[in-house]
């Protein structure tokens, strides 16, 4: 891909992300894992990408998620939502990463029409610049509802009973990058190769080199050179971030595998992305800061952890048949409101959320309970958990 031509604000913001890089590699002796880049590059305070100021999601932005394809997405967690709380006889919800407000506003839009509110709706959310534009929507959208809706700094230490959602936040995760021989493993980070960013490999530690060793008995066996990576936080931060739900459901969207098809050997070279201006390439180590870097949900080690935090793996589905099973039908019909013309843009917008070249089958949903054993509609049409 052509490089991009960047403002003077983005080149001076990008530049300092790159300084700060270079300072942790030099501090680290000339090597930093991939893991600490993708952390620096994301999450760094004022500097990454997810903590400084840019306009990152929909239109205009660098990438698009369900919620800015339609409000059907919003309406359909809706009714999921709407029956977990009425098994619950209430509760709250809480969101995790809610991007650009609109997941959230059609959410809320829907469950008061299904008359079916939480007590609260929370949102946990890193940063600033979004979670001011959180604010804007919301109030635009649903300014009566403002009241229920509350920000968080960090994770409830307080149970609460509800839901959790969290869509597209688990591809954000800092991963770990790896390459695989018959006779040995090696990490790849990050160093400096004349003044510019480049992979670096190292011996990998024990940790790495027997997860190495687990993923690619899953994939079914890799040629020498192999490169993928694997999400070392995952069972750690997810039970973070879910400690406080006493009963009720945790709910993950997100583009990604079962770990035998994440790791098939055809897949050599792994799942990073990166998004910066509509336009998706693999190269993580550029233009640090202003680009959002991405990596496959492996849902195996996402069902594994469902154990470590203290639930049951309740549910695991496509994108399509969770929209399905969620009553997408009712949805059209609603928001639509009869008019026809409304309808058709409406099924427009369903195809790309479910069509298997679209989002339908490269998005998938896993739901984790906790204290309660109802039947979720989300998961009634195709149960997947035996490809985990």
């Amino acid at each position: 891909m052509r490089d991009a031509v960047l403002s003077a604000e983005q080149a001076l913001h990008t530049a300092r992300v790159a300084e700060r890089v270079a300072e942790e590699i030099a501090a680290a002796g000339g090597w930093i894992s991939f893991e600490r880049y993708m952390d620096i590059a994301l999450y760094a305070p004022g500097l990454g990408y997810y903590s400084a100021g840019a306009h990152k999601l929909g239109r205009g932005g660098d990438f698009t998620t369900a919620p800015e394809i339609s409000r059907l997405f919003g309406a359909c967690v809706a009714q999921q939502c709407a029956d977990i709380l009425r098994n619950l006889g209430g509760g709250s919800i809480l969101e995790i990463g809610a991007g650009s407000g609109r997941l959230a506003a059609d959410m809320l839009s829907r469950l008061e029409t299904l008359g079916r509110l939480p007590a609260r709706y929370l949102i946990l959310e890193v940063s600033a610049d979004l979670r001011e534009r959180q604010r804007r929507t919301l109030r635009q959208r649903i300014p009566h509802l403002e009241e229920r809706i509350e920000w968080l700094d960090a994770p409830l230490s307080a149970s609460f009973d509800g839901v959790i959602v969290a869509n597209e936040v688990l591809d954000a995760l800092p991963v770990s990058r790896f390459r695989w021989y018959s006779t040995h493993c090696e990490e790849l980070g990050v160093a400096l190769e004349q003044g510019e960013f480049a992979w670096a490999p190292r011996p990998a530690n024990p940790a790495t080199a027997a997860m190495c060793r687990t993923l690619a008995t899953a994939g079914g066996g890799w040629q020498n050179g192999y490169v993928s990576e694997y999400c070392p936080r995952l069972a750690a931060w997810t039970a973070h971030v879910t400690r406080a739900l006493g009963n009720g459901v945790v709910l993950w969207i997100d583009y990604g595998l079962p770990r035998a098809q994440y790791y098939f050997p055809q897949r050599q070279g792994g799942t990073l992305m990166c998004h910066f201006r509509q336009r998706a390439h693999d190269d993580p180590l550029r233009r640090p800061g202003l680009q959002d870097i991405t990596a496959w949900v492996d849902f195996t080690a996402l069902a594994e952890a469902c154990m470590g935090a203290g639930c049951q793996l309740a549910g695991f589905t496509t994108q399509a048949h969770f929209l399905a099973g969620s009553r997408m039908d009712r949805a059209m019909q609603a928001l639509a409101g009869g008019d026809e013309n409304q309808f058709a843009r409406l099924a427009v917008e369903a195809r790309r959320l479910m069509l298997p070249g679209e989002m339908g089958e490269r998005f998938k949903a896993m739901a984790w309970s906790r204290g309660i054993d109802a039947p979720l509609c989300g998961f009634e049409v195709k149960d997947l958990r035996h490809t985990l």
